[in-house]
């Protein structure tokens, strides 16, 4: 008999990734879609704070295991930013491009050996009864490009360029940038933790 989990989003490419992830091992993933998400405002000034607090509200609100994560952009020479404002960057009602415009007009000038940045992961897991936590980090090295690149991903994709890699995170296939994102990295994290606490078969 498989466990469920719900996981705290209605975003389809992270349902999809994380069932990728726990496929065959007994816990099946329910979506935000297809149950009544309690709204959580993200008030935490780490992306742990909000991962633990959206999970630990999903789980008391649903009565069931729930896993939340919480990821953005940190970057160096802005000193942390745009960190966990990273969707709400140019506003709290700002979409990507106007994200992507107040970052690099905030980098102009900046040369790109000192665009040093990282996309940030943390992904957390919480029982509904006794409220039980795990937490896992994830990141993926990088820098910022001096302009936008590539149609695929979302957020600050275009414009991430990762350690390794001549294309930018919207430019690389689904296959590898699932391999070598942060959100990726911070699941498998988490399922290597719940295997481990025995609550995966």
């Amino acid at each position: 008999m498989s466990r469920k989990v719900v996981l705290a989003t209605k975003n389809r490419g992270k349902i999809a990734e994380l069932r990728e992830i726990l496929a065959g091992s007994g816990l099946e993933v329910l979506s935000g879609e297809e149950v009544e998400l309690p709204h959580v405002e993200e008030t935490g000034s780490t992306f742990e704070e909000n991962a633990l607090r959206k999970a630990s509200v999903t789980a008391s609100a649903l009565g069931m295991a729930a896993i939340a994560d919480d990821s953005g952009l940190v970057v160096d020479v802005l000193g942390g930013e745009p960190g966990v404002r990273s969707a709400r960057y140019a506003g709290d009602d700002a979409g990507d491009e106007e994200n992507i415009a107040k970052l690099l007009s905030n980098l102009a000038g900046v040369p790109p050996e000192e665009r040093t940045a990282r996309f940030v992961c943390a992904a957390a897991y919480v029982e509904s009864g006794d409220g039980e936590s795990l937490l896992a980090l994830g990141s993926c090295e990088g820098r910022i490009l001096s302009e936008p690149r590539g149609e695929g991903g979302f957020g600050y994709d275009p414009v991430f360029l990762p350690e390794g890699y001549d294309l930018a995170m919207a430019e690389l296939p689904p296959e590898t940038k699932n391999a070598i994102s942060h959100r990726g990295k911070a699941f498998r994290k988490l399922r290597d933790q719940l295997r481990a606490a025995g609550l995966l078969r």
